[in-house]
């Protein structure tokens, strides 16, 4: 009895038999059949791995290189916290507010961000010069700010205090009418630091460029005395690394 021949199959037909069987078995019974000398070397591309799929531990435990990667396609966030180099040092951002004080109506600080104290808190001298009135320094607060002030700003403004009525009127709420009628609310002040020859300084020890000296006003310009004094926030501008 003669038995019909078999023809191989064709490649196309391997293929397809291939493709089914994958199809009919799932995913992992074609990893256990294909292997690495199934693929041919260089012919996986991006386009044929899943997104999101690759872990840092393949790369690690694989033969994958700095040449396989493509340049430029890696992100910040493709790395650890770092693991990247540090880039260059910017420039330098401008001078922010470095250290500030809150000086009261008696001339003594409430609240600060540390380093200040008062030396001399409207004082009265002995008179000097033109001042026959001994008050030539008892319109202002001088303060030792802890560092020498030369490479640094100074700057002061008058703070509200609407619970004290500093001319009788019983308006504290900065609304009365007329002119410099809300001396809770309103005033001038000036503020330099120390400096002879530039800005004389008189309460002894004062006079070097640790001290500044802080001068409120009331709105017409005139001296405030007791009962008219000002509140006020002073503060020292960029580097404070002199403070020791």
């Amino acid at each position: 009895m003669r038995f019909p021949s078999l023809r191989r199959p064709s490649p196309s037909m391997a293929v397809s038999v291939m493709a089914l069987v994958v199809a009919s078995t799932g995913t992992s019974y074609a990893a256990g059949l294909i292997g690495s000398d199934d693929i041919r070397n260089n012919s996986i591309q991006s386009k044929d791995i899943k997104n999101k799929t690759i872990q840092g531990k393949d790369i690690k435990n694989s033969t994958i290189g700095a040449r396989q990667v493509k340049d430029g396609s890696l992100r910040s966030r493709d790395f650890k916290e770092g693991q990247l180099p540090a880039g260059p040092k910017g420039d330098q951002g401008p001078a922010g507010v470095g250290r500030w004080a809150l000086v009261d109506a008696t001339g003594a600080i409430v609240a600060q961000s540390g380093g200040f104290s008062v030396t001399a808190a409207y004082p009265t001298l002995a008179a000097a010069g033109p001042d026959t009135t001994g008050l030539r320094a008892n319109g202002n607060v001088y303060i030792d700010a802890g560092e020498n002030l030369t490479n640094n700003g100074v700057l002061a403004v008058v703070a509200l205090q609407n619970t004290v009525d500093q001319n009788g009127d019983a308006v504290t709420n900065g609304r009365a009418t007329g002119a410099d009628a809300n001396p809770e609310f309103a005033g001038e002040i000036s503020a330099a630091m120390c400096q002879p020859g530039v800005v004389n300084c008189a309460p002894p020890g004062t006079g070097n460029t640790n001290h500044l000296v802080v001068s409120p006003r009331n709105s017409d310009g005139t001296v405030t005395a007791d009962g008219t004094r000002k509140r006020f926030y002073v503060v020292v501008t960029g580097d404070s690394s002199e403070r020791g």
